[in-house]
């Protein structure tokens, strides 16, 4: 656990890329099993103690602490890991060594809601300050050190000189500690084998692109990037599994997707709810809005499933009956999806269809045209491209629509969690329901915590501490003074929100800190932007 705090709290301070995967593939080479197995899942989130909550290390403290205390010291930090391993008190005896990594797992799996308070407790004693951070963090799931999935395979494969596109072929389907997939990286055994289980294959993954730079459509092909969620269906005859981009099982989510498809076969589409969308060319797509009711549930309801009946637009096939092509050109892998097609179930499965443009100025007006359509912009294909894990430079490019932008003016704020704990840098913003000189109200339309620069951030942070009028909790509420102009993807209409509103995608555009909150914009003009 020694080794582990260390490298947490080393990766707490580097900001560099190339620093956190040095880091990580050092401490990968240099830790045994299965602690290092534990530790890579850690820092992935691939650990879930069910019995350990934040609330189980709050009433620890409350109990050996002076409360108030600890809500003013958690109310500075930002963050109650931290927060907790400094203000633990230590033991007059320590009960005895740090725990390992695997010991200190093995432990906290074994918590049960009555257990846990007494046997967290006893970790914590055998721990220095760093170490009930890098324990606390662990223990639960909020490690929040910008360690993603991708990169923790990229810092693996340079710890063991393979390649990434093999670590991302294998790691799926292993858990941890990953003990094959260590003993095939670091001892030349041979690789965990899938081939006869429905798991997930990486995902091919496009660049933005630049419309300068306007690729001949002779060398790519032009279809839609639908609005929905990016999803690999995997079956291998048997059993049948729905993924997310990450690689999530979310077949219980969308049971009837994961019903539909009997072919061994690994397809590659978007994830979309049927429904009338005006514009929508192909049809037959409702909004995001209607998705996002399904989406995040363990178990479905028939009215749920009657009411918003899920169906995939294919992109692409990866395996098809035992061949894997991915190797081959997108043509001809696009010859291959047509012919699949109508063996499908046409309720569940349908084509993503080419847009016939002939020039880069034809697919630019074709894009200009689609704001009322269920997609979220055009995607560009090299005809020969095969598909390859992750992002390949030259090969795909996604051409987003240009976002929507409203004047919002600032509501709320509260402080970011790891390296902006310091910081409030989570900002809640809303649109007048009239003129503000005659009654009109500010109601909340949206929260964004990401589009500003470190400088950006550092003077809304001054801002909020500046304009506080009240206090609720970790919330502060500021005057109706400064101007935020956010960019979004689209709006919908929410019955989860006072306004009737909801954001999808919304980032800090611009600081307008030169326009009177009164001339922010009002929330009919936001409604105006519905798509129907």
């Amino acid at each position: 656990m020694i080794a582990f705090a260390a490298l947490v709290d080393a990766l707490v301070y580097s900001r560099s890329r190339n620093g956190k995967l040095a880091l990580i593939a050092d401490y990968l080479r240099a830790t045994p099993d299965p602690d290092r197995g534990w530790a890579l899942a850690a820092l992935t989130d691939g650990l879930d103690f069910p019995a350990v909550k934040a609330s189980t290390v709050r009433n620890l403290l409350m109990d050996r602490v002076d409360p108030v205390l600890f809500q003013l010291s958690r109310d500075y930090v930002g963050d109650t890991a931290e927060t907790a391993s400094l203000l633990w008190p230590e033991p007059a005896t320590i009960p005895g060594p740090p725990p390992t990594v695997g010991e200190a797992v093995a432990a906290l799996s074994a918590m049960t809601r009555a257990s846990v308070q007494q046997g967290l407790a006893a970790l914590l004693d055998r721990l220095d300050a760093n170490g009930r951070y890098a324990l606390l963090k662990l223990a639960t799931g909020a490690m929040r050190l910008g360690i993603s999935a991708r990169l923790a395979k990229v810092a693996f494969a340079q710890a063991f000189g393979v390649s990434v596109e093999d670590v991302e072929e294998y790691w799926h389907g292993q858990v941890p500690p990953y003990l094959p997939l260590f003993d095939w990286a670091a001892n030349g055994a041979p690789p965990p084998s899938g081939e006869d289980l429905p798991l997930f294959r990486p995902f091919m993954l496009a660049h933005p692109l630049d419309p300068a730079a306007e690729p001949d459509l002779a060398d790519y092909a032009a279809e839609w990037k639908w609005d929905g969620i990016r999803v690999q269906v995997s079956c291998n005859g048997v059993e049948t599994r729905v993924y997310s981009r990450s690689g999530d099982d979310i077949s219980a989510t969308f049971p009837e997707i994961a019903a539909a498809l009997t072919i061994p076969a690994v397809l590659d589409g978007e994830l979309l709810v049927r429904g009338s969308y005006q514009g929508a060319a192909e049809g037959g797509a409702a909004s995001f809005n209607a998705l996002q009711q399904r989406l995040g549930r363990k178990s479905v309801s028939k009215a749920m499933l009657a009411d918003y009946p899920a169906f995939v637009r294919l992109y692409d096939v990866l395996i098809a009956e035992g061949e894997d092509l991915r190797p081959l050109a997108w043509e001809r892998r696009r010859m291959a999806l047509e012919g699949l097609v109508p063996r499908l179930d046409p309720d569940r499965f349908d084509l993503s269809a080419l847009i016939p443009a002939r020039t880069f100025a034809e697919l630019a007006e074709v894009r200009a045209a689609a704001r009322d359509a269920a997609i979220e912009g055009v995607m560009l294909k090299r005809r020969d491209s095969p598909y390859g894990a992750g992002r390949r430079t030259g090969l795909w490019y996604k051409w987003k629509r240009d976002p929507l932008l409203a004047d919002c003016v600032l509501m709320y704020a509260q402080r970011g969690s790891g390296k902006r704990s310091s910081f409030y840098s989570d900002f809640t913003f809303g649109c007048w329901t009239g003129d503000p000189d005659q009654g009109g109200e500010l109601l909340p339309v949206g929260k964004a915590y990401f589009g500003f620069t470190d400088e950006e951030l550092k003077w809304l942070d001054r801002h909020v501490r500046q304009h506080t009028v009240n206090r609720f909790g970790p919330v502060r509420e500021t005057d109706r003074s400064l101007v935020l102009e956010v960019a979004f993807d689209s709006i919908h209409a929410s019955k989860r929100h006072k306004s009737g509103l909801a954001m999808r995608f919304p980032r800090i555009h611009r600081i307008r800190s030169d326009k009177p909150a009164h001339e922010a914009d009002r929330i009919e003009t936001l409604r105006a932007l519905i798509a129907d």
